[in-house]
C-alpha cells in the first residue's frame, strides 16, 4: 500500500472519533482488562482526531507498550 492509500483511509471524522471514545468510555471499568481495551480504543481514535498527529505504525507500537505493560503487571514492576 502506498502512503498517499494510508493518508486518505486515515482522514480527518470527527464522528469516528466520537463513536470510538463513547465505546471506550462505555467498556472502562474496573478491572485492567477494560482499562486497557479503553486505553487501546482511544489510542485507535488519535488516528481519525485532526488535532492528533499519529501515524498507524505510531499507534502500533503504543498499544503493543500497553499490552506489554499489562503483562508486566504495571507501570511500576
Amino acid at each position: 500500500m502506498s502512503d498517499s492509500t494510508d493518508e486518505a483511509r486515515f482522514e480527518p471524522d470527527p464522528e469516528r472519533v466520537a463513536v470510538l471514545r463513547e465505546v471506550a468510555d462505555d467498556v472502562r471499568g474496573e478491572s485492567s482488562e477494560s482499562k486497557q481495551l479503553a486505553n487501546v480504543l482511544y489510542r485507535v481514535s488519535d488516528l481519525y482526531d485532526e488535532d492528533e498527529d499519529a501515524s498507524p505504525e505510531e499507534i502500533v507500537r503504543n498499544v503493543k507498550f500497553i499490552l506489554e505493560v499489562k503483562e508486566r503487571g504495571g507501570l511500576g514492576r
